[in-house]
């Protein structure tokens, strides 16, 4: 025999063998009832107030992420954003100054060895390649 109970803003069913047996006759209306506006607003602008960026356009390095973010968005090359390399370099630069903040993924694997600057840029085949130069890590 199945249950039905509520928890709070949920609602938990209980279903028997016997239930699943029967198609379904539920009802889900999945109309978005929330008003906010995503990531691109209706007039085709960016709208950075979205928390679906978390909260990059506003940190220490925002004005650089909007504009690589905004060439990304609005470019036209063949191979969208292969004409932003410069925008995103410069946004990558500013985050390696505030590690704390925007941490490297790569420093939990830090040995103190010879380190690849590497940045992928989309290719005419659809895919990546990695432009890449050797720094030396000079932290202590």
């Amino acid at each position: 025999m199945s249950y039905c109970r509520e928890e709070g803003k949920d609602r938990i069913i209980f279903v028997t063998q016997e239930d699943h047996e029967e198609p379904s006759t539920a009802n889900v209306d999945f109309e978005d009832d929330d008003d906010e506006p995503g990531l691109i607003l209706p007039n085709g602008e960016i709208n950075w107030s979205c928390p679906c960026l978390g909260g990059m356009a506003t940190g220490p390095c925002g004005q650089e992420f909007k504009e690589a973010f905004s060439c990304f968005h609005y470019s036209n090359a063949e191979v969208k954003g292969s004409n932003c390399l410069e925008e995103f370099r410069s946004m990558q630069n500013c985050m390696r100054e505030y590690p704390e903040l925007y941490p490297d993924k790569d420093d939990e694997e830090d040995d103190g060895v010879e380190e690849k600057d590497t940045v992928d840029i989309p290719n005419a085949q659809g895919g990546t390649e990695e432009q890449t130069s050797n720094t030396r890590d000079t932290r202590s």
